[in-house]
């Protein structure tokens, strides 16, 4: 099975575990407030990223000294599900996260956990790899994070303004949140700023070898338009052409003239500049199509 742009991108964050333990605490704070459940009776995330889920136990155990209470087998297609219910670790992760475990209706992002400018990243490296997409460059350029809290896609929105310097869109989807971003220059940023590189580079070719593709067609089009007029105005002229021999006028022809009709008759694939350079003594384009059009004019008159 093909993998995703999105799973290679993820899979490259999740090569860069947090050296620093306020980190780890940060980007685990990302992941429990873009998964899909997060809260006194319980935590509950969902991925589809092998690599993530083999990289989540290990973060947790890091930033909370925890393990998961469930876990799923990595041999299992289709989605994988971690699970937290014991309480002693449920107060634990509140704790850190700096929640009230009586109080957890609305969740938001406790600055104090990310004081400081790496605790920021890895907090977004978190949400990124629990509630964010990338679609594949040759398709579409899209980036997005969603989460089912409004505190949390309200001060995400803010968070993402004062790292990166730009603000995403925002939408709601089936109960959800959504944070995105259209522009391919700014998801490469992204990218790059999560950690993923290699996939912001292979999103930058991506575009560029699109932008060359248009121009080749535009080129190719445009080629192709030109010859067919071209095609289409030596058809006039032999044309032209034929009926002044049928009227008996062709022989009678001033010189120039005549040398020019003998040159299109003998080469009907010629452009304009080619039988210039046929003339005796060579003319430039303009001239050669001023006599062209004179005898089409001739033929007409003598309909």
């Amino acid at each position: 099975m093909a993998i995703s742009f999105a799973a290679k991108a993820k899979a490259e964050i999740c090569k860069l575990m947090p050296q620093r333990h306020c980190c780890a605490v940060a980007q685990c704070f990302g992941i429990l407030l873009f998964s899909g459940s997060f809260g006194a009776d319980g935590i509950r995330i969902t991925t589809e990223s092998r690599e993530f889920a083999m990289f989540l136990p290990k973060l947790f155990k890091k930033g909370f000294g925890v393990d998961f209470d469930s876990y799923p087998s990595l041999q299992a297609p289709g989605k994988l599900s971690f699970s937290i219910w014991e309480e002693e670790k449920l107060l634990k992760i509140m704790s850190c996260c700096g929640f009230d475990p009586d109080n957890t209706v609305s969740l938001h992002i406790n600055l104090a956990v990310l004081e400081e400018e790496c605790c920021k990243t890895a907090f977004l490296r978190g949400a990124f790899l629990a509630g964010g997409s990338v679609t594949d460059p040759e398709k579409n350029y899209h980036m997005e994070f969603a989460t089912s809290h409004h505190s949390v896609a309200r001060e995400g929105y803010a968070l993402i303004q004062e790292i990166m310097g730009f603000a995403p869109k925002t939408a709601s989807r089936s109960g959800s949140q959504v944070l995105y971003i259209k522009q391919c220059d700014l998801i490469c940023d992204f990218l790059a700023f999560l950690g993923a590189p290699v996939a912001a580079m292979g999103m930058m070719e991506a575009k560029l070898e699109k932008e060359l593709n248009n121009k080749v067609n535009r080129r190719c089009n445009c080629d192709e338009a030109n010859t067919s007029k071209v095609v289409e105005a030596a058809q006039e002229q032999l044309s032209a052409i034929r009926q002044l021999r049928t009227k008996g006028m062709f022989d009678s022809l001033p010189v120039k003239l005549l040398q020019a009709a003998k040159a299109r008759e003998a080469n009907p694939e010629a452009s304009l500049t080619e039988l210039a350079a046929m003339m005796e003594p060579p003319i430039s384009k303009p001239a050669m199509n001023h006599r062209l059009k004179k005898l089409v004019e001739l033929s007409q008159e003598e309909r």
